[in-house]
């Protein structure tokens, strides 16, 4: 059994939605015969394509859900049918302690994936972290400080919206 948590960008233009679709299936399908389990905060964007794959391959879903408001505060209507989907569908939803959705409780619930996971998969451009804490950047270098391997999805094509 193999458990990868996915960190990523949630601003992805929508013509690199298939491409990160392919690359993420491509990367997951290994594990797929392998009782594979996705960790995800389920944000849009990134998170919640690997969600997609995830059960598509037939794994198991957990959902690291950064606070007590994060539905209610965070999940912008175009997302939260989605959302939901995925709450539901998930064999475990975790949601923090964190009364309200802000920098320390995303910090918390990216430790939270890494611990869950034995390697960790970012839909991440490469660029470094931006000083604010709790990105993409930051838990790539948090993983790699904890020793956890990485596999960066950044398909040909692929961009974030301006």
């Amino acid at each position: 059994m193999t458990t990868i948590a996915v960190t990523g960008h949630m601003d992805l233009t929508e013509a690199s939605v298939p491409l990160v679709q392919n690359a993420l299936r491509e990367t997951l399908q290994p594990y797929a015969g392998d009782g594979l389990t996705g960790v995800s905060c389920l944000a849009q964007g990134s998170d919640s394509l690997f969600a997609e794959i995830v059960l598509g391959l037939g794994g198991r879903l957990i959902a690291v859900i950064p606070s007590r408001d994060y539905r209610q505060n965070k999940v912008k209507p175009d997302h939260a049918s989605t959302f939901d989907r995925f709450t539901a569908a998930a064999d475990e939803v975790l949601v923090l302690e964190h009364e309200t959705a802000n920098r320390k409780a995303y910090e918390d619930a990216n430790r939270t994936l890494l611990r869950r996971a034995q390697r960790l998969v970012a839909v991440w451009n490469g660029e470094p972290p931006s000083g604010k804490g709790g990105g993409t950047a930051d838990t790539v270098l948090e993983a790699l400080d904890a020793g956890l391997p990485v596999d960066v999805v950044w398909p040909e094509g692929a961009a974030r919206r301006a």
